[in-house]
């Protein structure tokens, strides 16, 4: 394995590091790249000894502390972030709307939790009794904090 050999396998091993942080997330693929790295400066000291070695280490350590200092400063991450915050909640119970006792369908599979509809409004409800079928008549039996707990209503029955 000559010197191209070597400078090959240390650049896949940068090049899949800086996609493991931009493209494929995970951890996987840089560790992948380290481990092509570290096989190319291991080559460099078997092979051409330990000046060769040390200089092939200390240069892969320079470039990429370079290049991930580089592209933490660049404004690349900064419109890669996302920015938007999330402040909605789950369930967010309208009191005048929704309220034990009130009747509405199941507008989808209940296993045990899906969707139901009372009256123009829509929620994520937990069934009590297990499987409840899509357009099956139900019934707020309690709420709890953000939960809708339901069971098939009497009528039904």
């Amino acid at each position: 394995m000559g010197y191209i050999s070597l400078i090959l396998l240390i650049l896949l091993g940068i090049i899949l590091m800086i996609l493991d942080f931009l493209v494929i997330p995970g951890g996987v693929v840089a560790v992948i790249g380290v481990v092509c790295m570290a096989g190319g400066v291991v080559t460099a000291f078997l092979q051409f000894g330990n000046t060769v070695g040390f200089i092939t280490l200390l240069l892969t350590a320079i470039i990429t502390i370079t290049l991930l200092v580089l592209m933490m400063r660049t404004r690349t991450w900064r419109k890669m972030q996302l920015k938007t915050q999330i402040t909605s909640k789950m369930n967010e119970i309208d009191e005048t709307k929704l309220k034990v006792g009130s009747e509405g369908v199941a507008i989808s599979r209940l296993a045990p939790t899906g969707t139901g509809m009372f009256g123009d409004t829509e929620a994520e409800v937990l069934s009590m009794q297990g499987f409840i079928d899509e357009n099956t008549p139900i019934v707020i039996q309690k709420i709890e904090g953000s939960k809708i707990i339901v069971t098939i209503s009497n009528q039904n029955q």
